[in-house]
């Protein structure tokens, strides 16, 4: 495992804002004693200065200039009175190294705002390679956390060697995502949850886990774009572990490029698992270049290597995979490794393209309980039971 983890990622969000006659301001952290010198926490100056732009009855815009900004931990909260609150980043703002303050569920926090935009080229730095390999928190932090936020607008921000996960969203609507490490653990670069109506497009994410993941509650979730790699690839769960009924639907993710990643795209449940669904689901347009599991519904998720080896309780169906191609580093280059409990229903595959240039053979396909249709080109040849 390397010590280097490098993650990049923009976003924006086309929304537009109703205009008010109230004055614009500008709230800048250095008039809150700020002293970016890379060493002194400014953690309080921050959030004295978002206090007072949240209270600003019109449009507010928090300054973080150039410099290094050293912060423990902010939570910027809402609701805000203005009619939007901008948090314009030219700096960066590094993360602690002392386990003693960081071992939180999250170091950057944004919640309960209606209308937030977020830009400014400046760079979270998370400070991760501290981390690595070693177990100093139960759960790391996250870099950067929205949560409950309604219409929000990123653009241009950077995310840089994260602890853990490097954006999390959880209960959100209405975002877009835009523009946006090589071998560190378990460091997704987006995870969205509970949130509906999120856009993520035109982004280069490499990072040492599922460069873009949906668990329970994701809907209406539309990526397009994106290049990923290196990475796990775009997942749909783990379903199935915590809670009944989790459910993911409406997913679209086209146009993508998978370099190099574990896996391409993504369904996984957990082996033994409570009830839940993943269904409407498409990927359309997709590129893999020497991508190991291109296509994979897994069933039988278990990381741990300990799980009771039951049948899934999460029910996968209508999921379309339209236009895969590309090069696969694994022989087995499609798997539908489905539920006995509750096969996969309405799986369609058409032209698919994936070629093995390994001395072993061409690529192959492998299939338990699932059931669906095939048409087009069919690379590898299917093993799909006819729906």
């Amino acid at each position: 495992m390397t010590s280097k983890s490098y993650f990049k990622i923009a976003f924006i969000l086309g929304l537009v804002f109703v205009c008010t006659n109230a004055e614009e301001k500008v709230f800048n952290v250095h008039s809150y004693g700020a002293k970016s010198d890379g060493m002194t926490d400014d953690s309080k100056a921050l959030l004295n200065a978002w206090r007072d732009a949240c209270k600003w009855n019109g449009k507010a815009t928090l300054l973080i200039p150039l410099g290094e900004y050293m912060v423990n931990g902010a939570m910027f909260k809402g609701p805000c009175n203005g009619s939007a609150m901008t948090f314009e980043m030219k700096g960066v703002i590094k993360a602690p190294t002392d386990p003693k303050i960081f071992c939180n569920e999250s170091w950057i926090r944004f919640q309960y705002v209606n209308g937030l935009k977020i830009k400014g080229h400046g760079t979270f730095d998370g400070q991760g390679a501290c981390t690595w390999g070693k177990h100093q928190c139960e759960t790391l932090p996250f870099t950067v956390g929205f949560y409950f936020i309604k219409n929000l607008i990123v653009h241009d921000i950077h995310s840089n060697n994260s602890k853990g996960v490097h954006i999390n969203v959880f209960q959100c609507s209405n975002g877009f995502f835009r523009h946006a490490p090589d071998d560190s653990p378990n460091t997704d670069g987006i995870r969205i949850g509970n949130s509906n109506n999120i856009h993520i497009v035109d982004s280069n994410i490499g990072t040492g886990d599922d460069c873009i993941s949906m668990v329970a509650g994701s809907q209406s979730i539309n990526i397009s774009g994106v290049t990923c790699g290196p990475g796990h690839g775009i997942s749909i769960g783990s379903l199935g572990k915590l809670s009944k009924n989790d459910v993911v639907k409406d997913i679209h993710i086209k146009n993508c490029t998978f370099i190099n990643t574990q896996n391409g795209v993504r369904i996984k449940t957990w082996a033994s698992s409570m009830t839940g669904m993943a269904t409407n689901i498409t990927f359309e347009d997709i590129t893999m270049i020497k991508a190991s599991n291109p296509i994979l519904i897994d069933q039988q998720y278990c990381p741990t290597g300990n799980c009771k080896k039951q049948g899934s309780s999460v029910q996968v169906k209508d999921v379309t995979y339209k236009n895969i191609r590309g090069s696969s580093s694994s022989k087995v280059a499609v798997i539908f490794d489905c539920s006995a409990a509750h096969p996969c229903n309405g799986i369609i595959v058409k032209d698919v393209n994936l070629v093995y240039n390994g001395r072993d053979g061409p690529a192959t396909s492998a299939c338990d309980n699932a059931i669906g249709k095939v048409t087009g080109i069919e690379l590898p040849p299917s093993c799909l039971k006819k729906s």
